[in-house]
């Protein structure tokens, strides 16, 4: 009796260890209904990006009220590689000239096992202090909680929808509200944010090019149904 309930506990918690890892594409269904619902998920999410002072705070809301990890917490995790020298245009918008050293990070930000966005980062270090420097270059925090303290506010200077779940004229063509069969197609990059970060002072800080991934929608469509902002 007792090895029985032993190998019915281990088999749940094999499956609670499973289900969190699983991906977006074996989740959502194809058919009409649940591309509608991806698509108002991805507007939401957007929307409360490109309202929101942080992307970092934000992503681990999302993370937490969608129960995506049993710890809602954003972790960032660097992608070693060549270095990329920031452009003219972000010199300019980081209102840096060439003698002044721009620093460059890339970051994957994870919740649980699921990756939510892509990184590129370009900061001033003279900027920020020497603590915050240190954390960004010896630890994997992500770039909003190492710069918490200069209390920074974000302005979105690019946005780029790189999918859709509706294809373009769909209200024009007759639709079934029936799924279909398999799972819903998903693209690696759903969308793209461009942005500056700014201190109190004004000054600007940072420029951060963020892909979002369809790490975003692992989730169970049932848990997606009523989305929290």
């Amino acid at each position: 009796m007792a090895e029985r309930i032993f190998s019915r506990s281990m088999a749940l918690a094999a499956a609670l260890l499973v289900s969190p890892v699983a991906g977006a594409e074996q989740r959502w269904p194809e058919g009409f209904l649940s591309r509608v619902e991806v698509l108002a998920l991805i507007q939401t999410l957007n929307a409360s990006l490109l309202a929101s002072r942080s992307a970092t705070m934000t992503l681990e809301r999302w993370c937490a009220d969608h129960k995506m990890a049993l710890e809602p917490k954003i972790v960032a995790t660097r992608v070693s590689g060549a270095d990329k020298p920031p452009s003219d245009e972000t010199r300019q918008r980081l209102r840096v000239d060439l003698s002044e050293p721009v620093k460059y990070r890339r970051v994957q930000l994870s919740c649980g096992a699921h990756v939510l966005s892509e990184a590129d980062n370009w900061y001033v270090p003279g900027r920020l202090s020497e603590d915050m420097n240190r954390t960004l270059e010896t630890t994997d925090t992500p770039f909003g909680k190492a710069v918490a303290p200069l209390q920074p506010f974000r302005r979105t200077i690019d946005m780029k929808m790189r999918w859709s779940p509706l294809p373009e004229g769909w209200e024009l063509t007759p639709q079934s509200a029936q799924s279909g069969e398999g799972a819903l197609p998903l693209p690696h990059d759903i969308f793209e944010h461009t942005a500056v970060l700014y201190g109190q002072d004004q000054k600007p800080f940072s420029e951060v090019h963020e892909t979002y991934t369809s790490g975003i929608l692992d989730f169970p469509p049932q848990a997606g149904a009523t989305p929290k902002d």
